[in-house]
């Protein structure tokens, strides 16, 4: 199901559902929000002072609540997270699906760690969602901005995604999925698990070392989370150590899978980089390096 886009009024809520909020980006950024011609809602936890443990925005109670509140509130028109970090798996227990159900259908936007929450809103909700950049980051900038704004007002008009270059050559169609790969991991055995079956993968990482990347891809492929997939698409490896090795791990652990792998298309922990709609159809072409869509993410 397909959330309403966003119209000039709506509102936004802004939340913090993992790391602490770094207030010099996040003010910098409502601004360029606002200009959009929405009003903001900032959540308390966007604001609070860091949680115990200090790696989180505020506690996992208050973080699921921040949220709850914020999808359950009849005004707000998107839910979008301030940053990613670390803390969204430890809240999602404490979120009221059902309660969320009810509410009906709303956009949720957010990359990193928030992995974990578009899991959640696909396999709890039905709700296809926008993995994009987060205001309160370096990486948010003018074309990070400008794809964001059009994906949540104008999606027509991102129905076409350029970037990167062929691993696998080749053309496969499936409904987008994935994300950050040590969240996808990470997900292994939990409700929110779900597959790459009759998809197009996305992949990106931050700071992880070529072993841990390994690893990681070898969880997922050990688990069967691979099996019938159709695509990859591979983004950012920012701080992931020698990009050829990267490149050749990619190659060594998901080339055998036979299916079209496009490297490099720009997205995740890297400036510039455009929102993808996650739970929608699209048709990838590695030669081309596109993803194309066969309707905008929302209605």
């Amino acid at each position: 199901m397909r959330p309403p886009r966003l119209r000039a009024g709506d509102t936004i809520a802004v939340v913090a559902p993992a790391g602490p909020v770094p207030a010099d980006l996040l003010e910098k950024a409502i601004p360029v929000l606002r200009g959009w011609g929405v009003e903001l809602r900032i959540g308390p936890c966007v604001r609070a002072e860091p949680g115990s443990p200090p790696y989180l925005s505020a506690s996992d109670a208050a973080r699921a609540a921040e949220f709850t509140e914020a999808w359950l509130d009849p005004g707000v028109r998107c839910v979008l997270a301030a940053r990613g970090g670390y803390g969204v798996q430890r809240m999602l227990d404490l979120v009221d699906w059902a309660a969320l159900r009810e509410a009906g259908p709303k956009v949720l936007a957010g990359s990193s760690d928030i992995t974990a929450l578009h899991r959640a809103v696909d396999v709890h909700l039905g709700l296809s969602s926008l993995f994009s950049p987060m205001p309160a980051s370096v990486l948010f900038d003018d074309f990070a901005v400008e794809h964001l704004r059009r994906s949540l007002f104008d999606p027509e008009r991102n129905l076409v995604v350029r970037g990167g270059s062929a691993l696998v050559p080749g053309r496969a169609s499936g409904t987008l999925t994935g994300g950050n790969l040590s969240l996808l991991a990470a997900g292994i055995g939990t409700p929110e698990q779900g597959s790459a079956r009759d998809s197009v993968v996305l992949l990106e990482d931050v700071t992880e070392s070529v072993y841990r990347l390994d690893r990681m891809l070898t969880q997922l492929l050990r688990s069967g989370w691979f099996a019938g997939v159709r695509g990859i698409v591979l983004g950012s490896w920012a701080a992931c150590g020698d990009p050829s090795e990267v490149r050749a791990l990619m190659l060594e652990r998901l080339g055998p899978l036979g299916v079209p792998m496009v490297a490099e298309f720009g997205f995740g922990h890297v400036a510039s980089s455009p929102t993808l709609p996650l739970g929608v159809p699209v048709a990838l072409d590695a030669d081309l390096g596109t993803l194309t869509f066969d309707s905008p993410a929302l209605s």
